[in-house]
């Protein structure tokens, strides 16, 4: 995996101002390139305790093993839905309990990325945001093939619904239909972003690209800024959000990038104004040419004259 030197990380979570409980869960672990947010389901024990479990259970996965890193995301999701299952059986108050989640690993410049539910990944690059992970649910199937629009998903009535989940019933980490893999490369300009629904339920990409684009070296900010423009759009459920920038990533709207765009706008007009005399310049040694060449032929026609005379005495 890399090393935290290569980026910066932020994360902010709330309960939103309808729940009366927060169930989700942001991991960050900078030295080893761990980004994992987790959104529990179920009863306020419940849904918290699934949460709590996945964490935890992925969380020690990673850091004890070896080998290639899609069989180890694959096998600590696995082992978090087994688990989870299994304290389910034990624990009456827990039985039903499961989480959603998305879990993002930064391996040199590659990504690797294991998703299961409605959580998202985006990422940002050269200008544009793009959705990396797939709604696992009837509406967000609907948005991702573009039978419904950004706007109609986040105001559908059956928004919540999902189909994959972590914890429900046991899994095989080979299992089709289970988690979703992904791996894309991660450029030094280029910046993630992790979130629950309840960012994406609230905030349209085009927002939350607005506010990515004030980052200015500080990820912690952004992701507050995230989860307090949900809470403004309504709050009407847990919200979290883990921002992670490369290390040359800069907001366009970022104090630093409008410096950046004065300066250069100064520099382009001070170079507009010296250009302004070189065409004077150029025109008086075009003259200078010219009268040099008319001399000089002057010349070679008297001399070529004086010579045709002494040649016909």
């Amino acid at each position: 995996m890399g090393t935290a030197t290569l980026w910066r990380s932020g994360a902010a979570s709330d309960r939103g101002l309808v729940r009366s409980e927060n169930q989700d869960r942001c991991y960050i672990d900078n030295d080893h390139g761990i980004f994992l947010i987790v959104d529990g389901l179920g009863g306020h024990a419940a849904g918290e305790k699934a949460a709590e479990t996945a964490v935890e259970v992925i969380r020690t996965h990673l850091l004890t093993t070896n080998g290639e890193l899609r069989d180890r995301i694959r096998t600590a999701i696995t082992d978090a839905n087994n688990r989870i299952c299994d304290l389910a059986a034990e624990n009456e108050a827990w039985r039903g309990m499961a989480c959603v989640l998305t879990l993002a690993v930064i391996d040199g410049e590659r990504v690797v990325v294991g998703h299961v539910g409605d959580s998202r990944l985006y990422l940002l690059w050269n200008g544009g945001m793009r959705k990396l992970s797939s709604d696992h649910s009837p509406v967000g199937e609907l948005e991702d093939r573009g039978e419904l629009t950004e706007q109609e998903a986040m105001a559908h009535t059956r928004r919540h619904e999902v189909f994959r989940n972590v914890g429900s019933h046991r899994r095989h980490p080979d299992e089709e239909e289970f988690i979703e893999m992904k791996e894309v490369f991660f450029k030094p300009d280029a910046a993630l972003l992790l979130c629950s629904d309840g960012l994406s339920d609230q905030v349209t990409s085009a927002q939350m690209a607005e506010v990515i684009e004030h980052y200015d070296g500080d990820p912690q900010t952004v992701a507050q800024n995230l989860v307090a423009a949900a809470n403004r759009a309504g709050g009407s459920d847990n919200v979290s959000a883990i921002f992670v920038a490369g290390s040359e990533f800069i907001g366009a709207a970022s104090p630093s990038m409008i410096e950046a765009r004065h300066r250069h706008s100064i520099t382009r007009a001070r170079e507009g104004a010296a250009g302004s005399i070189e065409p004077k310049e150029s025109l008086v040694s075009a003259l200078r040419r010219r009268l040099t060449c008319r001399t000089a032929f002057l010349i070679y026609g008297f001399v070529l004259g004086i010579v045709l005379a002494l040649a016909w005495r």
